[in-house]
């Protein structure tokens, strides 16, 4: 190969970029970006820079040395609109078209939003200039604030929205926010760290309306109730950006189908981080975007699938002052075991950690504010995973032969 191209100047983009120098690709190397950014760590955004504790020099993930170091083409503020059927050209939206041997997606997601008709106040939090425009008005003044979305990214930032002095409510249309994660039961618990911030908690009734004229002014919820609001954060999820790909003859389905090895039905084609469904799975965190650059370049650069990214799931959320903490696969009917700390009255300050667990098995862990114990949990899950892995290959291998 002669020319890559990695379009999204993202953090699954950078550690691609980083993969392909690493691995001895040292031809010509595009990195192709809609945001005018260079690459930017995502997760500060609902917490440090959004309380005004981390600047925006302490999001960056790179400095001028490194980008020296990896002698790539820079083109951002720049959106990819096309892809050629064979995958061999990338087309911009300002006209120019990339010719190239090989081709990284990693452009990511977007966050969902909700009918505002160009109302003030109401925001998502996806993107950098997302960050800048809430922070803005959050500095001016106590407000109060709504957050539709109980998950991951509407619960930091509803942490963040109350250590800043403001009121703030949290919508969730579920009966409890993050049981597809945590499960009933834990979620149950987890739900307690809204009361202890100080945060309404509204659970099992969804957004019908936003009202206001030139700014909002109140959600207006399912059950007929109007909260009044000075800002409105939406916090319902991402859509994988795969717009620019219909056409192409990737196989699209929330995200761009890949094998286990993060490859395309082209060879010359993979995909990493949000935008990729690995194996069946699109994995949106940090952890993935980071791991799968490097499995995915050893593929391309080989022509063909010669690893697979198997990792354990692991996500972490800081929230009131308390980390949370998951690796594993979690499925309904298994079994919630507290191993340390006390739930019964919640979460208190020292935390606790369960282990879920199947068949006599241990599938997955959740700690709050219990580090130490949960990485112990965490590397057992890994080495019973590559065992459960190996095992099964031999098997079929053996009946293969």
């Amino acid at each position: 190969m002669r020319t890559v191209t990695v379009v999204g100047a993202s953090l699954a983009g950078l550690y691609a970029a980083r993969a392909l120098r690493a691995q001895g690709f040292d031809g010509r190397l595009v990195i192709i970006g809609d945001e005018p950014h260079a690459p930017y760590d995502r997760p500060p955004l609902s917490k440090d820079f959004l309380t005004g504790s981390a600047d925006e020099a302490a999001l960056a993930l790179t400095d001028d040395e490194e980008r020296a170091d990896l002698s790539a083409e820079w083109i951002l503020g720049v959106r990819a609109r096309g892809l050629d059927a064979r995958g061999r050209t990338v087309l911009l939206d300002d006209g120019r078209t990339v010719t190239t041997d090989g081709l990284v997606i990693a452009t990511g997601a977007s966050a969902r939003g909700l009918p505002a008709d160009g109302l003030a106040g109401v925001h998502t939090l996806r993107t950098l200039d997302d960050a800048r425009r809430l922070r803005q008005d959050l500095t001016r003044g106590p407000s109060r604030v709504v957050v539709i979305g109980g998950g991951f990214i509407g619960a930091e930032t509803a942490s963040s929205c109350a250590a800043l002095g403001h009121r703030v409510t949290v919508v969730e249309a579920a009966p409890l926010p993050l049981v597809p994660q945590l499960g009933r039961e834990m979620a149950a618990v987890c739900a307690g760290l809204h009361r202890r911030g100080g945060v309404d908690l509204v659970t099992g009734t969804g957004v019908t309306a936003l009202r206001g004229t030139a700014a909002v002014t109140g959600v207006e919820l399912a059950d007929g109730r109007t909260l009044p609001a000075d800002v409105v954060i939406v916090g319902i999820g991402v859509i994988p950006n795969t717009a620019w790909l219909a056409g192409s003859t990737l196989a699209l389905h929330d995200g761009v189908l890949c094998d286990d090895g993060c490859v395309t039905a082209l060879a010359q084609v993979v995909a990493v981080g949000d935008v990729a469904r690995v194996g069946g799975v699109r994995a949106e965190h940090w952890t993935s975007a980071t791991e799968q650059p490097r499995v995915a370049v050893a593929n391309l650069l080989a022509g063909r699938t010669v690893e697979t990214s198997r990792p354990v799931p692991y996500f972490w959320s800081d929230q009131y002052g308390a980390r949370l903490q998951f690796a594993g696969r979690r499925r309904e009917g298994d079994r919630v075991r507290v191993v340390e700390g006390d739930v019964a009255e919640g979460v208190t300050e020292d935390g606790f950690l369960a282990l879920y667990e199947r068949d006599g098995r241990t599938t997955a862990a959740l700690s709050v504010n219990r580090p130490r114990p949960f990485m112990r949990a965490r590397r057992e899950l890994a080495r019973e995973t590559t065992q459960t892995t190996h095992t099964t290959e031999t098997r079929e291998t053996t009946a293969a032969s």
